[in-house]
């Protein structure tokens, strides 16, 4: 099995309810994304796939998120934006730009501080 990993980064504000006092506040964070994926094979090239072409992906995903209430953005009208919830979109999202079988969204880490992350698992 072959996995490519690319990181970025994107700045947000959200609002959750319902955890702790502190976070039903409005607040922000610098958010960190890491993104891998996985393949059984690679292709004539050699590769999984281009990791310019996985960046532009991501980079199209994330520009939708960055410098926004993500409250209020259309991904996130009915569904609470945690960590973990960021983190499903973006796999999701980023699968579905793939679009190829022999190629899958292994896993996203979305990071909101440098010691707090939360991992979805595309299955």
């Amino acid at each position: 099995m072959y996995e490519l990993k690319v990181l970025t980064h994107f700045a947000a504000a959200h609002q959750l309810k319902m955890v702790s006092k502190k976070c039903e506040n409005l607040h922000g964070h610098n958010w960190k994304v890491e993104l891998c994926i996985k393949s059984d094979r690679l292709d004539k090239s050699g590769v999984i796939m281009d990791f310019g072409i996985l960046k532009k992906y991501l980079s199209e995903i994330i520009n939708k998120l960055d410098h926004t209430f993500l409250n209020e953005i259309d991904c996130f009208k009915n569904n609470i934006p945690s960590s973990e919830n960021i983190a499903k979109y973006i796999a999701e999202e980023c699968q579905k730009k793939i679009n190829n079988n022999s190629v899958q969204v292994y896993y996203v880490n979305v990071w909101e501080s440098d010691d707090s992350c939360a991992k979805y698992i595309l299955i």
